[in-house]
């Protein structure tokens, strides 16, 4: 069993900055990839960012140069440094792990932008 939980969602202004975490724990094998989605009008979740236990990195390119993803494969922790933030991204942000062909999510993390 794996359990994926979130935290650092909020309210921010347009051009301010937040930080997500996720922690993922249980059942975690060496290889994977975490990563955060949202969802999106017309699509289940689409990704915003994702990152794999080898350090390999992906973006959406609404995120690219604002949006940072990291993690420390230690603690099977994932980051997300929101910088420069639109009313746009308001959402609910989801955590995924992904491995051996299985997806496991997290409850999400609502941010709001806001003026």
């Amino acid at each position: 069993q794996v359990q994926l939980v979130e935290s650092g969602g909020g309210l921010v202004q347009p051009g301010g900055s937040l930080r997500l975490s996720c922690a993922a724990s249980g059942s975690i094998f060496s290889f994977n990839g975490l990563g955060w989605h949202r969802p999106v009008p017309g699509k289940q979740r689409e990704l915003v960012a994702i990152i794999t236990s080898a350090g390999s990195t992906n973006y959406a390119d609404f995120v690219k140069g604002r949006f940072t993803i990291s993690r420390d494969n230690a603690k099977n922790t994932v980051y997300l440094q929101m910088n420069s933030l639109k009313p746009e991204d308001t959402a609910v942000y989801y955590c995924n792990l992904r491995q051996r062909a299985t997806d496991y999510w997290g409850q999400g993390t609502q941010v709001t932008v806001s003026s």
